[in-house]
């Protein structure tokens, strides 16, 4: 593979920023396929991290902050779509379409802070949870494709949310324990 991971995983954010665009333009279908298209990049960033052995706390970092940015544009690009009229988002249990978008997007970006906070608290790596990234693209992108977008969305809407309870009750099962320092020896 020629290309670094690092201009995989900005490839594939640029693939993200144009399903956040087929959205607004009302292309969920469109949307849907670039979405499978970033995923792709997605994958391949980390495998050829770690193929090359190029596995950096920067790229790391990188991926992550890619990841939350596709993940909002998207989300947006839905939102904007739904507000502009271009994108048909029937009303799901009365909510608009672009609510529910609001509510995903909440989500998922609980779901990732939540588990860095409780990293950065001390938990081991948390990845516990219905609804991590890859299953609410999964979902996002065959909602689109199938014309299901707005069950889709209250689908990652509930499902983030519950990733995110998960997250943090295994957080403080977690943090409330003695760790070993604290333990007084006989």
């Amino acid at each position: 593979m020629p290309l670094s991971p690092n201009t995989l995983t900005l490839l594939g954010f640029a693939v993200s920023v144009a399903a956040g665009a087929a959205f607004v333009l009302g292309e969920p279908f469109e949307g849907g396929l670039l979405i499978l298209f970033s995923g792709v990049f997605d994958i391949l960033d980390g495998g050829v991290a770690r193929a090359k052995g190029r596995i950096t706390p920067f790229g790391g970092v990188l991926d992550s902050v890619c990841d939350r940015y596709s993940d909002g544009l998207m989300f947006l690009g839905i939102m904007a779509g739904a507000i502009n009229g271009r994108l048909v988002i029937p009303p799901i249990i009365g909510i608009d379409g672009w609510l529910w978008s609001g509510y995903a997007l909440i989500g998922s970006f609980l779901v990732s802070y939540t588990r860095a906070r409780a990293e950065s608290a001390g938990c081991r790596k948390l990845s516990v949870g219905i609804a991590e990234r890859t299953e609410r693209m999964l979902i996002l992108a065959f909602g689109a494709l199938s014309g299901f977008l707005g069950w889709a969305l209250v689908l990652i809407a509930v499902f983030s949310h519950i990733t995110m309870i998960q997250r943090v009750i295994r957080a403080k099962s977690i943090l409330s324990k003695p760790s070993e320092p604290d333990i007084q020896k006989p």
